[in-house]
């Protein structure tokens, strides 16, 4: 017979997967995460079965016409979609104090209106504090309704009394279930807490907007398993020194993962940046060496990127590698490939790579222009500010063919830019023909002598 001590002992559970361990382990045995076992106390009791579930035919299951609720903001809808599906659940991540509490009253006060009441739920401050900030920001309206509260059962009591047309609770990680034994934040607490919130969201079809704490890595706090349980993940990026803010897609099942918005943080809040283009190249120095402009591509809108580049001797025995906005493994394989492929010397120099305005670009079309930026920083050579350059680049030095070219020669055409260096495989390819010149590469080669005849 077991003993009652033996069988309330505590447990250590994986902050990342949700593995179980009755004693302490430096590495999960799971999913291989280290120190991310944590101690909690077990839980006692079963749970109710349910009725059972009877299967229908997939042709005969009813549709989903996906009924989106129009957040009122461009930027966000673009992120979601088009909007936030009734009945889904959204959960954003970002760093401390990069503005996510503000975007959500932006958003609860354009969803607001015509007599749609949306409900605010806060667990980490008080309602006097969101009213100073609400009021600032201008987003006080009567149709925003205010809870501070902790507890998930009196949280869905509230949501299934008042029927919202929008729920959001910041943050998940404050909440805590009543048949829950351990503090809010662990993993027991945050798992039984979003589990709840989304049945309660798909049984009275009203859409939740979570706010998650994210780890020193950049991560969102708390198992892994809460981002497979929500519908949609966005993470707010951007560095608190710039005024520039990225809302990404990290998963979404109702729309395109690919997608960002842009907002700009100012006094009064988040503005949006319809135009980011503009924007980024606002303050780019002309005919400077080490300065290209990339016609990149987030999702379906074309975004203009000035990448810098720093190329000087070193006085250590290893030179250093820095990329802020790029891959650095990737900035290492292509600073081979030139001092293999275009005879440039990179070893015995420190590079220094950034991608201006804050904002992070992970496309393969971003190897040409960090190749135009190295070779024209370490010749003191500036490459005309005119002229934007995009293509993917091979470890034989050969220039690889992208992806919507179309898009990104019309946007570099728009903003005044008269030409365009591409791989010669888009060049061949295109079926129109652009006010602005077109050069195309198909080598290492062919591009330094078109950048410095």
């Amino acid at each position: 017979m077991v003993s009652a001590n033996k069988k309330n002992r505590t447990l250590f559970v994986c902050r990342n997967c949700g593995y179980h361990s009755g004693k302490w382990l430096g590495r999960c045995l799971q999913c291989g995460e280290w120190e991310s076992l944590v101690e909690e106390a077990p839980q006692i009791g079963r749970l109710e079965p349910g009725s059972p579930v009877q299967p229908v035919p997939l042709a005969l299951a009813p549709e989903n016409d996906e009924e989106r609720v129009s957040t009122g903001i461009e930027e966000l809808d673009r992120v979601l979609g088009g909007g936030i599906v009734a009945g889904s659940v959204v959960l954003i991540g970002g760093e401390p104090g990069i503005g996510k509490s503000t975007l959500l009253l932006h958003l609860l006060a354009a969803v607001s209106g015509e007599g749609r009441k949306v409900l605010y739920v806060s667990g980490e401050e008080s309602g006097r504090q969101i009213t100073m900030r609400a009021r600032r920001l201008g987003a006080i309206r009567a149709e925003v309704y205010l809870a501070t509260e902790n507890g998930v059962e009196e949280i869905i009591a509230m949501a299934e009394t008042m029927r919202p047309t929008l729920l959001a609770v910041d943050s998940i990680q404050t909440l805590s279930c009543a048949d829950v034994a351990s503090s809010p934040g662990s993993v027991s607490q945050i798992r039984e807490s979003a589990h709840k919130l989304l049945r309660m969201a798909k049984n009275q079809n009203i859409p939740v907007v979570l706010v998650g704490h994210v780890t020193k890595e950049g991560n969102i706090a708390g198992p892994k398993v809460l981002e497979h349980m929500v519908d949609t993940v966005l993470y707010f990026e951007g560095d608190r020194s710039h005024a520039f803010r990225i809302l990404r897609t990290v998963k979404n099942r109702f729309g395109s993962t690919n997608e960002i918005g842009v907002f700009e943080m100012k006094e009064e809040g988040l503005v949006q940046v319809s135009n980011p283009s503009e924007i980024f190249l606002a303050e780019r120095p002309l005919d400077e060496p080490g300065s290209v402009v990339l016609p990149s591509v987030e999702g379906t809108r074309p975004i203009l990127v000035e990448v810098q580049a720093l190329v000087s001797p070193t006085n250590l025995g290893t030179a250093r590698r820095t990329a802020i906005g790029a891959d650095q493994q990737r900035l290492a394989l292509l600073c081979a490939v030139l001092e293999k492929k275009a005879g440039l010397d990179m070893y015995g120099h420190d590079i220094f790579l950034n991608i201006a305005g804050g904002i992070r670009i992970d496309e393969p079309a971003l190897d040409l222009g960090v190749i135009s930026a190295l070779s024209s920083s370490l010749r003191e050579r500036p490459i005309p500010s005119t002229t934007v350059v995009c293509g993917e680049v091979g470890l034989a030095g050969e220039v690889r063919a992208i992806g919507q070219i179309d898009v990104r020669i019309r946007e570099a055409q728009r903003l005044g830019f008269v030409r365009c260096i591409l791989p010669a495989g888009n060049k061949e390819r295109m079926t129109w023909r652009p006010a602005i010149e077109l050069v195309g590469v198909k080598n290492l080669a062919e591009l330094m002598a078109v950048l410095f005849p």
